[in-house]
Protein backbone atom coordinates (compact mmCIF):
# COMPACT_ATOMS: atom_id res chain seq x y z
CA UNK A 1 0.00 0.00 0.00
CA UNK A 2 2.86 2.38 0.85
CA UNK A 3 4.46 1.72 -2.55
CA UNK A 4 1.16 2.37 -4.32
CA UNK A 5 0.75 5.70 -2.50
CA UNK A 6 4.28 6.69 -3.50
CA UNK A 7 3.17 6.46 -7.11
CA UNK A 8 -0.12 8.18 -6.41
CA UNK A 9 -2.14 5.04 -7.02
CA UNK A 10 -4.90 3.97 -4.65
CA UNK A 11 -5.75 0.37 -3.82
CA UNK A 12 -9.28 0.94 -5.11
CA UNK A 13 -7.90 2.03 -8.51
CA UNK A 14 -5.72 -1.08 -8.74
CA UNK A 15 -8.66 -3.25 -7.73
CA UNK A 16 -10.88 -1.65 -10.36
CA UNK A 17 -8.23 -2.12 -13.05
CA UNK A 18 -7.84 -5.80 -12.13
CA UNK A 19 -11.60 -6.27 -12.16
CA UNK A 20 -11.83 -4.75 -15.64
CA UNK A 21 -9.03 -7.02 -16.85
CA UNK A 22 -10.79 -10.08 -15.44
CA UNK A 23 -14.03 -9.15 -17.17
CA UNK A 24 -12.29 -8.53 -20.50
CA UNK A 25 -10.35 -11.80 -20.24
CA UNK A 26 -13.50 -13.77 -19.44
CA UNK A 27 -15.22 -12.37 -22.52
CA UNK A 28 -12.42 -12.36 -25.09
CA UNK A 29 -10.04 -15.29 -25.67
CA UNK A 30 -7.66 -13.05 -27.62
CA UNK A 31 -7.59 -10.52 -24.79
CA UNK A 32 -6.87 -13.31 -22.31
CA UNK A 33 -3.99 -14.50 -24.48
CA UNK A 34 -2.43 -11.04 -24.74
CA UNK A 35 -2.95 -10.10 -21.08
CA UNK A 36 -1.43 -13.34 -19.83
CA UNK A 37 1.69 -12.95 -21.96
CA UNK A 38 2.11 -9.29 -21.02
CA UNK A 39 1.79 -10.12 -17.32
CA UNK A 40 4.23 -12.99 -17.77
CA UNK A 41 6.87 -10.78 -19.39
CA UNK A 42 6.48 -8.02 -16.80
CA UNK A 43 6.59 -10.46 -13.89
CA UNK A 44 9.62 -12.31 -15.29
CA UNK A 45 11.59 -9.07 -15.56
CA UNK A 46 10.55 -7.89 -12.09
CA UNK A 47 11.34 -11.22 -10.39
CA UNK A 48 14.75 -11.36 -12.07
CA UNK A 49 15.84 -7.90 -10.95
CA UNK A 50 14.40 -6.85 -7.60
CA UNK A 51 16.75 -9.17 -5.68
CA UNK A 52 19.92 -7.72 -7.24
CA UNK A 53 21.08 -6.20 -3.91
CA UNK A 54 20.99 -9.68 -2.36
CA UNK A 55 22.88 -11.17 -5.29
CA UNK A 56 25.83 -8.86 -4.66
CA UNK A 57 26.80 -10.99 -1.67
CA UNK A 58 27.67 -13.97 -3.91
CA UNK A 59 28.60 -12.84 -7.42
CA UNK A 60 28.47 -15.39 -10.28
CA UNK A 61 26.65 -17.90 -8.07
CA UNK A 62 23.87 -20.07 -9.51
CA UNK A 63 21.97 -19.75 -6.22
CA UNK A 64 21.28 -16.08 -7.00
CA UNK A 65 18.54 -17.24 -9.38
CA UNK A 66 16.73 -19.36 -6.78
CA UNK A 67 14.45 -16.59 -5.44
CA UNK A 68 13.46 -15.34 -8.93
CA UNK A 69 12.87 -18.96 -9.98
CA UNK A 70 10.66 -19.66 -6.96
CA UNK A 71 8.57 -16.55 -7.62
CA UNK A 72 8.18 -17.31 -11.32
CA UNK A 73 7.09 -20.89 -10.59
CA UNK A 74 4.26 -19.69 -8.37
CA UNK A 75 3.24 -16.88 -10.69
CA UNK A 76 3.00 -19.43 -13.51
CA UNK A 77 0.32 -21.27 -11.53
CA UNK A 78 -1.73 -18.08 -11.45
CA UNK A 79 -1.49 -17.97 -15.25
CA UNK A 80 -2.71 -21.56 -15.40
CA UNK A 81 0.65 -23.20 -16.25
CA UNK A 82 1.22 -26.26 -14.07
CA UNK A 83 4.19 -28.62 -14.23
CA UNK A 84 4.83 -32.12 -12.90
CA UNK A 85 8.50 -33.17 -12.80
CA UNK A 86 9.33 -36.84 -13.25
CA UNK A 87 12.60 -38.79 -13.31
CA UNK A 88 14.38 -37.24 -10.32
CA UNK A 89 16.41 -40.45 -9.98
CA UNK A 90 17.99 -39.76 -13.39
CA UNK A 91 19.57 -36.44 -12.32
CA UNK A 92 23.35 -36.36 -12.74
CA UNK A 93 24.83 -35.73 -9.31
CA UNK A 94 28.60 -36.04 -9.48
CA UNK A 95 29.56 -33.85 -12.42
CA UNK A 96 28.50 -31.09 -14.74
CA UNK A 97 26.30 -31.85 -17.73
CA UNK A 98 24.91 -30.47 -20.96
CA UNK A 99 21.17 -30.38 -20.34
CA UNK A 100 19.02 -30.70 -23.46
CA UNK A 101 15.47 -29.26 -23.32
CA UNK A 102 12.94 -29.06 -26.15
CA UNK A 103 11.92 -25.51 -27.09
CA UNK A 104 8.27 -24.47 -27.50
CA UNK A 105 7.62 -20.95 -26.24
CA UNK A 106 8.91 -18.01 -24.26
CA UNK A 107 7.16 -19.83 -21.40
CA UNK A 108 10.10 -22.24 -21.40
CA UNK A 109 11.76 -19.82 -18.97
CA UNK A 110 9.30 -21.25 -16.41
CA UNK A 111 10.73 -24.70 -17.19
CA UNK A 112 14.21 -23.36 -16.39
CA UNK A 113 12.81 -21.99 -13.11
CA UNK A 114 11.37 -25.43 -12.29
CA UNK A 115 14.66 -27.20 -13.04
CA UNK A 116 17.12 -24.71 -11.52
CA UNK A 117 16.67 -25.76 -7.86
CA UNK A 118 16.59 -29.53 -8.43
CA UNK A 119 19.47 -29.87 -10.92
CA UNK A 120 21.74 -27.44 -8.99
CA UNK A 121 24.81 -25.61 -10.32
CA UNK A 122 22.80 -24.53 -13.35
CA UNK A 123 23.75 -21.91 -15.90
CA UNK A 124 22.83 -20.83 -19.40
CA UNK A 125 24.77 -19.44 -22.35
CA UNK A 126 23.80 -16.06 -23.77
CA UNK A 127 25.09 -13.52 -26.26
CA UNK A 128 27.15 -10.78 -24.65
CA UNK A 129 24.60 -8.18 -25.79
CA UNK A 130 22.28 -9.40 -23.01
CA UNK A 131 24.66 -7.72 -20.56
CA UNK A 132 23.50 -4.33 -21.81
CA UNK A 133 19.83 -4.93 -21.00
CA UNK A 134 19.96 -2.78 -17.87
CA UNK A 135 19.16 -4.39 -14.54
CA UNK A 136 18.09 -7.62 -16.22
CA UNK A 137 21.50 -7.99 -17.84
CA UNK A 138 23.16 -7.35 -14.49
CA UNK A 139 21.00 -10.01 -12.83
CA UNK A 140 21.93 -12.62 -15.44
CA UNK A 141 25.62 -11.85 -14.89
CA UNK A 142 25.24 -12.14 -11.13
CA UNK A 143 23.70 -15.61 -11.30
CA UNK A 144 26.50 -16.91 -13.49
CA UNK A 145 25.35 -16.77 -17.10
CA UNK A 146 28.15 -17.65 -19.53
CA UNK A 147 28.40 -14.88 -22.11
CA UNK A 148 29.87 -15.33 -25.56
CA UNK A 149 30.83 -12.59 -27.99
CA UNK A 150 30.29 -13.71 -31.58
CA UNK A 151 31.07 -10.26 -33.01
CA UNK A 152 34.73 -10.38 -32.12
CA UNK A 153 37.30 -11.94 -34.39
CA UNK A 154 37.70 -15.10 -32.31
CA UNK A 155 36.91 -18.34 -34.12
CA UNK A 156 34.03 -20.63 -33.25
CA UNK A 157 36.59 -23.10 -31.86
CA UNK A 158 38.09 -20.44 -29.55
CA UNK A 159 34.63 -19.58 -28.24
CA UNK A 160 33.88 -23.27 -27.73
CA UNK A 161 37.16 -23.84 -25.89
CA UNK A 162 36.71 -20.90 -23.52
CA UNK A 163 33.10 -21.88 -22.79
CA UNK A 164 34.14 -25.48 -22.13
CA UNK A 165 36.82 -24.34 -19.67
CA UNK A 166 34.27 -22.33 -17.67
CA UNK A 167 31.86 -25.29 -17.57
CA UNK A 168 34.53 -27.75 -16.42
CA UNK A 169 35.78 -25.35 -13.75
CA UNK A 170 32.28 -24.82 -12.30
CA UNK A 171 31.07 -28.39 -12.92
CA UNK A 172 28.03 -26.60 -14.29
CA UNK A 173 24.77 -27.95 -15.63
CA UNK A 174 24.34 -25.97 -18.86
CA UNK A 175 20.68 -25.72 -19.92
CA UNK A 176 20.37 -25.61 -23.71
CA UNK A 177 17.64 -25.85 -26.37
CA UNK A 178 19.10 -28.05 -29.14
CA UNK A 179 16.25 -27.31 -31.58
CA UNK A 180 17.33 -23.67 -31.58
CA UNK A 181 13.86 -22.40 -32.50
CA UNK A 182 10.54 -22.25 -30.68
CA UNK A 183 7.73 -24.24 -32.23
CA UNK A 184 4.39 -25.89 -31.48
CA UNK A 185 4.73 -28.94 -33.70
CA UNK A 186 3.76 -32.46 -32.67
CA UNK A 187 7.34 -33.69 -33.20
CA UNK A 188 10.63 -32.10 -32.23
CA UNK A 189 12.58 -30.11 -34.78
CA UNK A 190 15.98 -31.44 -35.92
CA UNK A 191 18.72 -30.75 -33.39
CA UNK A 192 21.52 -28.30 -34.09
CA UNK A 193 25.11 -29.33 -33.33
CA UNK A 194 26.15 -26.66 -30.81
CA UNK A 195 25.19 -28.49 -27.60
CA UNK A 196 26.79 -31.69 -28.85
CA UNK A 197 30.06 -30.00 -29.78
CA UNK A 198 30.13 -28.62 -26.24
CA UNK A 199 29.43 -32.06 -24.76
CA UNK A 200 32.30 -33.60 -26.74
CA UNK A 201 34.66 -30.74 -25.85
CA UNK A 202 33.92 -31.03 -22.11
CA UNK A 203 33.44 -34.82 -22.15
CA UNK A 204 30.44 -34.25 -19.93
CA UNK A 205 27.27 -36.34 -20.20
CA UNK A 206 24.07 -35.20 -21.85
CA UNK A 207 21.01 -34.87 -19.60
CA UNK A 208 17.92 -35.05 -21.86
CA UNK A 209 14.81 -33.37 -20.44
CA UNK A 210 11.47 -33.36 -22.25
CA UNK A 211 8.56 -30.96 -21.70
CA UNK A 212 5.22 -32.19 -23.01
CA UNK A 213 3.39 -29.96 -25.48
CA UNK A 214 1.56 -26.81 -24.35
CA UNK A 215 -1.73 -28.21 -25.64
CA UNK A 216 -3.65 -25.40 -23.92
CA UNK A 217 -1.80 -22.66 -25.83
CA UNK A 218 -2.28 -21.88 -29.53
CA UNK A 219 -0.31 -18.90 -30.82
CA UNK A 220 -2.07 -18.87 -34.19
CA UNK A 221 -5.54 -18.75 -32.63
CA UNK A 222 -4.37 -16.49 -29.77
CA UNK A 223 -5.48 -19.01 -27.16
CA UNK A 224 -3.97 -19.26 -23.66
CA UNK A 225 -6.04 -21.42 -21.32
CA UNK A 226 -4.90 -23.52 -18.35
CA UNK A 227 -3.25 -26.92 -18.36
CA UNK A 228 -0.59 -29.24 -17.00
CA UNK A 229 2.75 -30.23 -18.51
CA UNK A 230 5.02 -33.12 -17.71
CA UNK A 231 8.73 -32.37 -17.37
CA UNK A 232 10.48 -35.73 -17.76
CA UNK A 233 14.15 -36.08 -16.83
CA UNK A 234 15.55 -38.94 -18.92
CA UNK A 235 18.62 -41.08 -18.15
CA UNK A 236 21.94 -39.41 -19.02
CA UNK A 237 23.76 -40.15 -22.25
CA UNK A 238 27.55 -40.54 -21.70
CA UNK A 239 30.03 -38.79 -23.96
CA UNK A 240 33.31 -39.94 -22.40
CA UNK A 241 35.74 -41.00 -25.09
CA UNK A 242 33.64 -39.67 -27.95
CA UNK A 243 35.14 -37.46 -30.66
CA UNK A 244 33.81 -34.94 -33.17
CA UNK A 245 33.12 -37.63 -35.73
CA UNK A 246 30.71 -39.23 -33.23
CA UNK A 247 28.46 -36.15 -33.11
CA UNK A 248 25.94 -37.24 -35.80
CA UNK A 249 25.30 -40.54 -34.02
CA UNK A 250 25.07 -38.74 -30.68
CA UNK A 251 22.50 -36.31 -32.10
CA UNK A 252 20.45 -39.17 -33.51
CA UNK A 253 20.45 -40.98 -30.17
CA UNK A 254 19.41 -37.91 -28.18
CA UNK A 255 16.74 -36.95 -30.71
CA UNK A 256 15.22 -40.42 -30.79
CA UNK A 257 14.75 -40.73 -27.01
CA UNK A 258 13.55 -37.15 -26.60
CA UNK A 259 11.10 -37.16 -29.50
CA UNK A 260 9.62 -40.46 -28.35
CA UNK A 261 9.13 -39.11 -24.84
CA UNK A 262 7.73 -35.83 -26.17
CA UNK A 263 4.98 -37.58 -28.10
CA UNK A 264 4.24 -40.07 -25.32
CA UNK A 265 4.13 -37.54 -22.47
CA UNK A 266 2.06 -35.12 -24.56
CA UNK A 267 -0.62 -37.74 -25.15
CA UNK A 268 -0.52 -38.67 -21.47
CA UNK A 269 -0.96 -35.05 -20.34
CA UNK A 270 -3.81 -34.43 -22.79
CA UNK A 271 -5.62 -37.61 -21.77
CA UNK A 272 -5.27 -36.99 -18.06
CA UNK A 273 -5.65 -33.23 -17.77
CA UNK A 274 -7.64 -31.93 -20.74
CA UNK A 275 -10.07 -34.59 -21.89
CA UNK A 276 -9.26 -33.56 -25.47
CA UNK A 277 -8.98 -35.91 -28.42
CA UNK A 278 -5.65 -37.34 -29.45
CA UNK A 279 -3.21 -35.00 -31.23
CA UNK A 280 -1.98 -36.45 -34.52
Amino acid sequence: MIILRMFGVSCSSVGLALLILLVICSISEIARYRVKFILYMLASTFFATWTIPLMLFRIHDWRNALIPAWQLKWFAKLLGCNYIIRGHNNIIKDSGAIVLINHQSSLDVIVLAELWPILEHCTVIAKKQVLWLGSYGLATWLWGTIFIDKKKGSSAQDTLNSTAEIIKKRKAKVLMFPEGTRHSNNSLLPFKKGAFHLAIETQMPLQPIVVSKYYYIDHDKKKFDSGTNYITILPPIPTSGLKKEDIPALIDKAYEVMNEEFQKSTQEAIKKYSGQVKVN
